[in-house]
């Protein structure tokens, strides 16, 4: 049985090998991601997270991009209950439900470059959902990113995609 099992794999390679259509999956490549203009309040579009925060979550309308390597790269700021304000420069992978910080924000109006340049996984949790928010609600609908930036504004002036389910 192992021999047969042998035999099929190697026949199923030597196939491939002389298609002339066949394709091997190319490897994923992070296109060149430069940092923003520091978000301006009129640019602020809020996206709805959860009842069970009490943090208002927005994006900068004119950050929102979607690169050639499909990542969905915005400006994201948080704004505390207790008047806090936190902002970061955030990118989304929708084909692999991650997501990474770039930057955060500085009180002078500067960025900061994140010191871990690791993707995240994407967790759909009861508090701090944020991210799972905007990938399932507005910019990852059936797990592809946005077409371009104005699907993406549209979704937050709406509350969400029109492509979600």
């Amino acid at each position: 049985m192992k021999r047969l099992g042998l035999a099929m794999l190697f026949l199923c390679a030597t196939a491939a090998a002389e298609d002339p259509y066949y394709r091997a999956p190319e490897k994923w490549v992070e296109g060149e991601t430069t940092l923003p203009a520091f978000p301006k309040q009129e640019n602020l579009l809020e996206a709805y997270v959860s009842a069970a925060t009490s943090n208002h979550f927005f994006i900068d309308g004119s950050s929102l991009s979607v690169g050639t390597d499909g990542v969905v790269r915005y400006v994201l700021v948080v704004k505390t209950a207790g008047g806090a304000t936190n902002i970061s420069f955030e990118g989304m992978r929708c084909s692999s439900v991650e997501y990474k910080l770039y930057a955060t924000g500085r009180s002078d109006g500067t960025w900061g470059k994140a010191r871990a340049e690791d993707w995240l996984r994407i967790e759909n949790k009861a508090v701090n959902r944020h991210h799972a928010a905007l990938y399932s609600d507005y910019f990852c609908p059936d797990r592809t990113p946005i077409a371009n930036p104005e699907e993406g504004r549209e979704a937050l002036r709406l509350g969400k995609n029109r492509r979600a389910l």
